[in-house]
């Protein structure tokens, strides 16, 4: 079997269209759905379904893909263990990341990483939590940021542990308060981190048995901010990214000890390739 075919498969699927997987790997979405008809070809079963709506996959495609993964991982590590027996350290490594690891960690610890190893690639998947967690379960990921307790059957390793912290309206009665009592949000407009984003906001409501008066639900941190300077709502966020923040906003702790665990997870860091191993001891030095 042909691991550029393998290649191709599973860059239609990650970039969800032929065009795009085309733009990617700088093919043409002829050469792209050559490709994949071959590799349908060669294995006696249909992959993918194509439609209107875009691409599908079959239940052969997801019995399938990770064992794809696995043949590029296995065969990017071979070529990874032959460098390092020439003396050099190459590879391309896949990271997946939230908004406030992305703004507040990686810029620095990028510049850093490449300056030490200028021939090793880094990839960054953003998304939300169970989107990490599935791309580092999947073997999408090398590895991924995440935040705790996460998908058990991941191996993990804690790197940091931030408050949660009260978002208001600069001019909000409660700015007054040097911290805030959960039940003091109950009866204002809140707004609410998506879905995949507010495991840690959740947790707190529900510790007190207490459901929020829910306005807006955004992903983006600093769309809540933006809403929150506008009169639009309260919300409550990590630490990380609110410091330095632009936002005329009044920020106050929380009455208790409310926190968010961030950590850091693979699926096995004995069987990591080399690259990613190398990236992954040096993001835990650089943020302890």
């Amino acid at each position: 079997m042909n691991l550029f075919k393998y290649k191709v498969f599973l860059s239609v699927i990650e970039a969800g269209s032929f065009t795009k997987a085309g733009e990617l790997l700088n093919l043409t979405q002829s050469a792209i759905s050559h490709a994949v008809s071959a590799l349908e070809q060669e294995l006696g079963l249909t992959l993918l379904i194509r439609g209107r709506s875009g691409i599908q996959l079959t239940s052969n495609g997801e019995r399938l893909m990770k064992h794809f993964r696995e043949i590029i991982q296995m065969n990017e590590k071979l070529y990874q263990e032959v460098a390092l027996i020439k003396g050099l350290e190459t590879g391309t490594v896949k990271i997946g990341t939230f908004s406030s690891v992305s703004i507040h960690w990686l810029p620095g610890i990028i510049q850093k990483f490449n300056e030490q190893f200028p021939f090793i690639e880094l990839k960054l998947l953003d998304g939300n939590y169970h989107d990490i967690e599935n791309w580092i379960a999947s073997g999408e990921a090398d590895f991924g940021f995440v935040n705790l307790p996460t998908l058990d059957g991941l191996e993990v390793l804690p790197l940091k542990k931030e408050r949660m912290l009260c978002v208001l309206p600069s001019n909000h009665v409660l700015r007054e308060q040097t911290s805030i009592r959960v039940d003091q949000l109950l009866h204002e407009p809140f707004i609410m981190p998506a879905s995949g984003c507010d495991t840690d906001v959740q947790r707190i409501f529900s510790q007190h048995k207490l459901v929020p008066k829910i306005k807006y639900e955004l992903e983006d941190d600093h769309a809540i901010m933006a809403m929150v300077q506008n009169g639009l709502g309260v919300s409550i966020l990590p630490e990380m990214i609110l410091v330095q923040n632009p936002y005329e906003i009044c920020i106050r702790p929380l009455d208790g000890p409310y926190f968010r665990s961030v950590g850091i997870a693979t699926v096995s860091s004995k069987n990591m390739a080399p690259a990613a191993k190398k990236c992954m001891d040096f993001i835990t030095e650089w943020i302890n």
